[in-house]
């Protein structure tokens, strides 16, 4: 293996100068350096780890005792998310042809269920490759859901510089993804739909800002066109990946924001969940609790200056972003009757 080094780093001369190297471990596409630490481990060693990651995977880790720094080269097959996004495609277009009744549209909200779905991801992926971290393009989940999919989800690899890179590529997918709802959802609600009589029927709680929304465009009628629905998914999916919970986007911008104390709401977040569900009747809150549960069970990611505390812009915006979550929930998001959409 061939390690790329950068004209102003020498990986072994860097380690050097923090560890005593005491043995070099090759494999394919990984090096192992054993290592024993000198002293403290200073802002410039850290930004040094930033820098190999843009290359490596990076990872500091013990091995039966030992202190191990180990470097994997890793390999993004884009033709993973081509093929992964043109299967996702065609499930969410089946799924919407299905739902809606014909194939035009099925087309139609596949298109508005991807936007939304790949724009909260884009979102993740720009805030990333600003603070210059290591991040993979979208990968599209197909599955035979109601949508079609299961979502989508993009790979970060590498250490955080810090706090407010942390606070922005958390917080940039959901606000992102609301816009993106927003727009898919005042163009649905102005789409034509007929409704044919004796079909099974979803009835859909309706989010404040969706009815908000509604009301902007005086949509006064009983049933929404699916790609009106595919906005409405991206607003619920929006509220659910806010909740401030482990690996969830909503996790990342509290521990942002508040730094390890995130980690009790983190713990005791599931528990409220399914108390509130148990409260209202919210079957889906009591099954996205035991699902955060899970969650919460994951370390939240540390990053490597986590001293410095971000700005007060940023603390307002992540109250903001959890206020619009707020206005993404509904108690009861629907209930199966059919295969048009209608608000109750």
């Amino acid at each position: 293996m061939h390690l790329k080094v950068g004209s102003k780093f020498d990986i072994m001369a860097k380690l050097e100068q923090y560890f005593i190297v005491y043995d070099i471990e090759f494999s394919q596409d990984v090096i192992k350096f054993y290592v024993i630490p000198k002293g403290y481990i200073d802002k410039e060693f850290k930004n040094f780890l930033i820098s190999l990651s843009k290359d490596y995977d990076v990872e500091f880790k013990r091995e039966y005792g030992e202190l191990v720094l180990e470097l994997k080269k890793t390999k993004n097959n884009i033709w993973v998310n081509i093929l992964l996004l043109i299967a996702t495609f065609c499930s969410t277009t089946l799924m919407g042809s299905m739902l809606a009744g014909n194939i035009i549209d099925g087309f139609l909200f596949s298109l508005a269920i991807m936007f939304v779905l790949g724009s909260h991801e884009m979102g993740h992926y720009f805030a990333a490759r600003k603070w210059t971290m290591r991040t993979s393009l979208p990968y599209f989940i197909p599955f035979p859901t109601i949508i079609g999919t299961l979502g989508a989800i993009i790979k970060h690899r590498g250490p955080i510089p810090n706090r407010k890179a942390l606070f922005d590529v958390g917080v940039s997918g959901p606000l992102v993804g609301i816009v993106a709802s927003i727009i898919v959802t005042l163009i649905g609600l102005n789409l034509p739909f007929e409704v044919k009589k004796g079909e099974i029927m979803i009835a859909l709680g309706v989010p404040p800002l969706f009815e908000l929304l509604a009301k902007l465009v005086n949509y006064d009628k009983q049933f929404i066109h699916p790609v009106a629905f595919a906005g409405w998914v991206g607003l619920f999916v929006t509220f659910l990946n806010l909740i401030p919970v482990g690996q969830l986007d909503g996790g990342h911008v509290l521990r942002a924001m508040i730094g390890k104390r995130a980690e009790i709401v983190s713990r005791f977040m599931p528990i409220v969940l399914v108390m509130v569900g148990l409260v209202i009747g919210g079957t889906i809150l009591i099954f996205w609790g035991f699902i955060t549960f899970f969650f919460s069970l994951l370390p939240q990611p540390e990053p490597l200056d986590d001293i410095t505390p971000i700005d007060w812009k940023r603390k307002i915006i992540g109250l903001l972003t959890f206020c619009l979550a707020l206005m993404c929930f509904t108690p009861v998001p629907f209930t199966i009757v059919s295969n048009d959409f209608i608000m109750k």
